[in-house]
């Protein structure tokens, strides 16, 4: 295994496992499950592919890693402080040759508008998407350490906004992080839903002007909280429905079914802690579920690895897979430095 016990590895197991999920849905997305299995057998016994190349989704978690890591060498977490190393890692990101594994339109387009340094950072928000772009990176905000509640909700919302601009996208990568960082915390995995809903309920109508500035003015709603509520409502509509398939689990049904297919940003969550939910303890058989799924496998197993990593620590994976995976350096160093 890459590492033992759980204490002190908990942001490298969340790490890994994001891109080892993403490496294992990666051949898979865009594939209905009988294709799947046609191309890769039974899913319980997927393996990871050799090479073990990621997506956009693992690179953009790194930008996202590192912009937040310079910003909070420099001192307490503000809005002004994550935004230009951030924009800054994303523009790279962008313009790297290596950015050629589908990425997201949304992303590209409002990477290109960030680029133009005279533009403000909102004037690059792409306002009518709430794609999965937005929470399939937002893991380390939810790792990071010494992070206030205030400062973690804000930095999840803003590292969306600076791309997707929808209120969903930014409630989704909102619960998000807060649902990494309480497995991380020990939150025990029956517990988060309920942990979350209430979550969401609580922060329906808070606007987070310190972080958002007057973002919602470019939406059509007719105040602040009415423009976060839209995203809340749909937060909370996901969680119902998955409630509804915890209730009555099947593991051999394709998740997307009963969560959505993940291509925006709430249904990725739904159905990324679903797989998680139903095997919290078998990570792989998590992993190989999320990516054996008919909506868009490496996000819904990117965040399944987060999830699962982040309750188990970096022991929840094996060595001969961790081994292999695309920016394992770059992964583990992120991870170390937070789990120091």
């Amino acid at each position: 295994m890459l590492s033992t016990g759980v204490t002190g590895t908990v942001a490298t197991g969340s790490l890994i496992g994001l891109a080892l999920g993403d490496a294992l849905g990666f051949p898979t997305e865009f594939n209905d499950v009988p294709a799947i299995l046609a191309k890769c057998g039974p899913w319980r016994r997927m393996t990871l592919p050799d090479p073990a190349f990621v997506t956009d989704d693992t690179q953009m978690t790194l930008a996202l890693g590192r912009g937040l890591r310079t910003a909070m060498g420099r001192g307490a977490l503000t809005a002004h402080g994550l935004v230009a190393p951030v924009r800054e890692e994303y523009v790279a990101w962008w313009r790297s040759p290596d950015n050629n594994r589908a990425p997201g339109g949304t992303c590209l387009r409002a990477c290109e508008l960030l680029s133009d340094q005279g533009l403000p950072w909102a004037g690059a928000a792409q306002m009518g998407s709430k794609g999965c772009g937005a929470n399939m990176r937002v893991a380390p905000v939810g790792l990071a350490p010494g992070l206030s509640p205030e400062q973690r909700s804000g930095a999840a919302q803003l590292q969306s906004a600076l791309t997707h601009g929808h209120p969903t996208a930014l409630a989704a990568s909102d619960l998000t992080a807060r649902a990494v960082r309480a497995l991380a915390d020990g939150v025990p995995p029956a517990r988060l839903p309920g942990l979350l809903r209430a979550y969401a309920e609580e922060q329906r109508t808070v606007y987070r002007e310190e972080w958002l500035g007057d973002l919602w003015r470019r939406g059509q709603d007719p105040s602040a909280a009415a423009f976060i509520a839209r995203g809340w409502d749909d937060c909370l509509g996901v969680l119902d429905r998955l409630d509804a398939a915890l209730a009555a689990p099947d593991p051999e049904a394709d998740p997307c079914r009963a969560t959505g297919a993940g291509w925006i940003a709430e249904q990725a969550l739904a159905t990324g802690l679903l797989c998680f939910l139903l095997f919290p303890d078998e990570p792989l058989t998590a992993l190989r579920r999320a990516a054996c799924t008919s909506g868009d496998s490496d996000s819904i197993a990117c965040l399944t690895g987060a999830f699962a990593g982040a309750h188990l620590g970096a022991g929840a994976w094996p060595e001969e897979w961790a081994a292999r995976i695309e920016y394992r350096d770059e992964l583990l160093a992120l991870g170390e430095v937070w789990d120091a």
